[in-house]
């Protein structure tokens, strides 16, 4: 007998198998991935963020206006009975809203604010995430102001790609269509995020998405594929979706279940992820070892879409050696420098970054060489970050200078650009007026420059990496381990916590101490993998054409 199925806007997010094992009634017993401590403190914090936004809104407000506030620690039932009410008796502001659920659509799901407009309502999501960048046309209002009507194109922001945001919008929009309770034509929606600096409006029939669709659009054709998927599941019926390892997999409650069919079976996603996995699969290559079988110098059997097919299979190949890394490239370079810096950088979450650490090495001009941490404890968001940023830029530049100065060669290195650039131009467009913070220039000379070296694209380029390319796994290749034994960015962000006294209480100085080890050891990991791999990587890592 086909069981009712209700999905809620995460569904049409989440990965297609996790909603099959979600709703297949065989599965419920099933072990699941303990929680992940670091991400049960992103729920408290967001949960925090949405009590402060609340508390800033019905301020704002003043005391004539009306609120409809629907505690989340209530019975659903209940929850859902007090959410019709206030929609019932037009209350301009309804929070903790559980709307009631559309059987028809199969929809379920609440919302932090709903606002009434003219005829009907608006969700208005409250999250801990930014949701707009530096540059133009995205439509605000004021930080507390909710009227939809009063936005304008904003010239100091653009709009951040966040498309969970929409998709959620747009399953609301939905549900308060069934209901009679939306505003009519009018397929609008709010976010507050992390920063609370301004409302963001979307506009979820706007041909904002790839291809020139709409939100809605998008959604549509999401929730229709995961709603057969659970539907197909809940009835035993035949699966629609197969396990296959992506990048949720890492966060998964489920994927111990999927590992071990995966690894059961060889399945080819071990290797492969993505589009190239599916495809590889309707070709008939499904496991590791078909792939390995497979000539390297033949043209794909399908269209590729990520790096080369040589080098799918000779990973293959690697993982059927169990080898952590093989060589790509018949010589292993890496550029050195006279003067050499080792750059990492420690961030908590969105709110900012904190610690800016630095191993200077090599040839000496006049500066304490080992290493320099430039941070602030202050909890964040803190202008304090701006302090910090500007002195480790300064100590920076003195270095360049200095190695200019000498005649000699300069280098600075990172693990992973990404993380250090987003900041580095992130602390330029949030604190550009603060003393000793750079122009925005300055950053982009130094990243375009040969100055600044990714380790994880020297890496990428010519090694292939059958565990992952993390600084954490490829170190150990090169002798390097962490004297923390919990060393990681999960456990960082909780190390922090207590570093700053983020929860009220008093900060704990060995934990600062912990981080700042924890920093030291991330540059001198960075700096014993470029030794090794122009010292030793030739004679300790096989060719892949050899395996």
């Amino acid at each position: 007998m086909e069981r009712e199925v209700l999905l809620d806007a995460g569904a049409v997010s989440r990965c297609r198998r996790r909603v099959h094992l979600e709703h297949d009634p065989d599965m419920r017993s099933t072990p699941l991935a303990p929680p992940d401590p670091a991400g049960e403190q992103r729920m408290a914090d967001a949960a925090a963020h949405r009590l402060e936004i609340r508390r800033r809104l019905m301020a704002a407000t003043g005391p004539d206006a009306e609120w409809a506030v629907v505690p989340r620690d209530l019975p659903a039932g209940d929850r859902v009975l007090a959410t019709e009410q206030a929609l019932a008796a037009e209350v301009p502001f309804i929070w903790g809203a559980l709307l009631p659920v559309d059987r028809e659509g199969h929809r379920r799901g609440g919302v932090e604010l709903l606002v009434r407009g003219e005829h009907g309502y608006l969700p208005v999501l409250v999250v801990r995430h930014r949701i707009t960048d530096r540059g133009s046309g995205a439509s605000t209002t004021g930080p507390t102001d909710l009227q939809p009507r009063n936005a304008r194109p904003d010239e100091g922001r653009r709009v951040r790609s966040q498309p969970r945001d929409q998709l959620r919008l747009a399953h609301l929009y939905r549900m308060l269509q069934a209901l009679g309770a939306a505003e009519p034509g009018r397929a609008l929606g709010g976010v507050i995020g992390l920063d609370a600096d301004v409302v963001l409006w979307h506009d979820l029939t706007a041909p904002t998405w790839p291809g020139g669709r709409t939100a809605l659009a998008e959604y549509e054709s999401r929730f229709t594929d995961r709603l057969a998927i659970a539907q197909a599941a809940a009835s035993g019926g035949q699966a629609l979706a197969e396990p296959s390892r992506i990048l949720e997999c890492r966060r998964c409650p489920w994927w111990p279940t999927c590992e071990a069919e995966l690894t059961s079976v060889r399945d080819v996603s071990l290797v492969v992820r993505g589009e190239d996995a599916v495809e590889l699969r309707r070709a008939g290559v499904s496991t590791v070892d078909k792939l390995a079988a497979m000539d390297p110098a033949e043209e794909a059997p399908v269209v590729w879409t990520a790096g080369t097919f040589a080098d799918a299979v000779w990973l293959a190949r690697a993982w059927l050696a169990e080898l952590t890394m093989v060589r790509k490239v018949d010589q292993v370079e890496v550029p050195r420098a006279d003067v050499e810096v080792d750059v990492d950088m420690e961030s908590f979450g969105d709110a900012g970054a904190y610690l800016w650490g630095c191993l200077l090495t090599g040839a000496d001009i006049g500066l304490e060489p080992g290493y320099h941490a430039f941070v602030t404890w202050d909890p964040l968001p803190t202008t304090d970050e701006a302090r910090s940023f500007a002195e480790f830029w300064a100590w920076l530049s003195d270095v360049r200078a200095r190695t200019e100065a000498a005649g000699l060669s300069f280098r600075a290195y990172c693990y992973n650009a990404m993380a250090e650039n987003r900041w580095l131009f992130g602390s330029v467009e949030r604190f550009g007026d603060h003393p000793g913070v750079p122009y925005r220039a300055e950053i982009q000379s130094f990243v375009d420059s040969e100055e600044w070296v990714d380790l994880f694209r020297s890496v990428s380029d010519q090694f292939l990496c059958s565990q992952g390319k993390g600084l954490k796994v490829v170190a150990p290749v090169a002798g390097f381990g962490w004297r923390d034994p919990e060393a990681g960015g999960e456990a960082s962000m909780r190390w922090y916590r207590d570093a700053v006294g983020m929860d009220g209480e008093v900060p704990d100085a060995d934990q600062r101490e912990r981080l700042l080890r924890y920093n030291e050891d991330d540059v001198l990991a960075t700096r014993a993998l470029r030794v090794w791999m122009t010292d030793r990587a030739m004679t300790e890592v096989p060719f892949a054409g050899d395996l």
